[in-house]
């Protein structure tokens, strides 16, 4: 018995296999609940645990280990990609040029350290772009750097020190991450309170949501006028959700003929409504929503039927009818006024207002059925991973390099993922998930990565400690995070006018470190952060990826 249990353990098998991947996994992800210092490393604690059995003598099929590090990493960023993907867009529409910039700025800051590192100490490349992905605490990275290293045919150990020195510098990155936010908020004499009331105060001034106005109609010239006189005088779309009219409550369509004394329920975004009030006419005590007299309902419901997301709003005739109005939709936390030019995507929460008969129209046409959102199709998200690999493929040639530059296993996947997770549903490839399976998916695809890279890379630990490599590439680590992130945050904030909060998921997300988005978090309790944090991160993730593949071609 004995000696079965312990061949079970030792003797490489698909059983064998499945088990120390299960026990990395499971111990990994237990203690990574652990905090030190406030911080919990979380899934890091998965490569110790692989690199602690591997230093032990465990090893698994090579093979079978390889396959599932690469599917792991694509099955990570391609989660990722679908999550940030809806914010990334519509950010890009609020001054993401800087604030994309100064996150290349950090990317290239890190580059150029590491470079100084080699000609000062002349280290090999493969061991400092190992120390360079774990300084910025970047998985894809590593995994970039280490398949540009296989396909120049380096050799083994080499490549097994692209890991190891990672899984040395990773724990000192994520607390230099951490530590170069705390000594910004000293230099710039943040009080923590101060900030958030500060946030509070723009929210209010920048805020672009939809609101809702009662306009008295006091423009003689509008009487008698259809209501799609009044839209074809703005630039922007506006919803009139309800409407007195003649005496009664109604839904309007464009053709209803205006008259005087009317009052229109306007929705609209707030710089908007001065111009309404110049159009229309001032500010009505009426209010619609609750008029004892008024049989009109408002509803939030759910788009959860694929059919309705393949083309424009305006292009569906049954949902423009007379008894109710898509007054708002909300979609990735993102409020906007619908308007013909608008495809909808699975997920989309959208306002109705009409009479009981209308709604129940709108609920049977965009469906409100929540057990189907619940189970996400399957076969579209393979398709897109099959596509990612496709462009992370693609040979790009640069210079005079001896190999190909490849966006890679995570960069294609990424770039396909924020792709689909836009404009999928227009060819009919939904790629919505719940934010419970897209969490699984990333930690499942997280953890079988490092998992990996742990067992392949533990038994030169001995080694690198016992000649005091391993304080020396820890040195490098922190030179390679703090220089760049205390640089650009300074810049940040005393040039571009960044507000502390903002330069934390700026740095954050130029990092790829979700521990220092969560201890931002904590700090600034609000949304700030985040949005900073899915603005830059696509970009850094390529760059990075990127600038491994380069420092490993040009320096080898």
């Amino acid at each position: 018995m004995k000696d079965w249990l312990f061949h079970l353990f030792t003797d490489q098998s698909i059983p064998q296999t499945v088990i120390v991947y299960g026990l990395v996994i499971a111990l990994g992800m237990w203690l990574g609940r652990i905090k030190i210092f406030g911080v919990a490393l979380g899934v890091t604690w998965v490569l110790f645990m692989g690199l602690a059995l591997s230093a032990l003598g465990i090893r698994v099929n090579e093979g079978t280990e390889h396959f599932v590090k690469e599917f792991g990493l694509i099955l990570f960023v391609y989660a990722v990609g679908l999550q940030v993907g809806p914010g990334f867009f519509s950010s890009l529409k609020k001054n993401a040029a800087i604030t994309n910039g100064l996150a290349a700025g950090v990317v290239g800051l890190g580059v150029l350290v590491t470079i100084l590192l080699y000609f000062l100490f002349r280290e090999k490349i493969t061991v400092l772009t190992g120390i360079m992905s774990g300084a910025v605490t970047n998985t894809p990275g590593l995994g970039a750097a280490q398949a540009a290293a296989r396909d120049l045919q380096v050799p083994t150990n080499d490549v097994s020190f692209i890991t190891l020195a990672y899984a040395i510098v990773y724990p000192f990155g994520v607390f230099g991450i951490i530590s170069s936010l705390l000594i910004l908020r000293r230099i710039f004499g943040v009080k923590l309170e101060q900030e958030r009331e500060l946030h509070r105060k723009l929210q209010v001034l920048q805020s672009n949501r939809p609101v809702s106005v009662h306009l008295q109609l006091e423009n003689k010239q509008l009487i008698g006028q259809p209501l799609r006189t009044l839209f074809d005088l703005l630039k922007e779309p506006i919803v009139v959700s309800r409407m007195f009219h003649n005496g009664e409550i109604i839904t309007p369509n464009p053709h209803t003929k205006l008259a005087e004394g009317d009052v229109l329920l306007v929705v609209a975004r707030k710089e908007q409504v001065s111009m309404l009030k110049l159009i229309i006419g001032q500010e009505s005590s009426m209010n619609l929503k609750e008029a004892p007299q008024s049989e009109l309902l408002s509803r939030v419901v759910v788009v959860t039927q694929p059919h309705v997301t393949h083309r424009r709003l305006g292009d569906y005739t049954e949902l423009h009818g007379d008894d109710f109005t898509l007054t708002r939709l909300s979609r990735a936390g993102v409020e906007m006024v619908p308007h013909g030019d608008l495809v909808l995507q699975l997920g989309d929460h959208v306002k109705v207002v009409g009479t009981a008969e209308g709604v129940k129209r709108v609920i049977q046409i965009l469906g409100n059925e929540m057990k189907r959102l619940d189970v996400p199709d399957i076969a579209p998200i393979f398709l897109g991973i099959v596509l990612g690999v496709l462009l992370g493929s693609i040979p790009f040639y640069v210079f005079d390099m001896p190999i190909p530059v490849k966006i890679g296993l995570a960069g294609g996947p990424l770039i396909i993922a924020l792709l689909l997770s836009r404009y999928g549903s227009k060819i009919y490839l939904n790629q919505y998930t719940t934010y419970s399976a897209n969490l699984m998916l990333r930690e499942l695809g997280i953890g079988l990565f490092l998992a990996s890279v742990g067992l392949s890379s533990g038994h030169y630990l001995p080694e690198a400690f016992a000649g005091g490599a391993a304080w020396t590439w820890i040195a490098m680590g922190l030179a390679i995070t703090l220089i760049p992130l205390l640089t650009i945050g300074i810049i940040a904030h005393y040039y571009f006018r960044k507000t502390y909060f903002e330069v934390c998921g700026l740095l954050s997300g130029a990092s790829t470190d979700p521990p220092a988005l969560a201890f931002t978090n904590q700090m600034a309790q609000n949304e700030v952060a985040n949005v900073t944090y899915a603005t830059v991160y696509p970009l850094t993730m390529i760059l990075r990826i990127i600038a491994a593949q380069l420092l490993i071609l040009l320096f080898t």
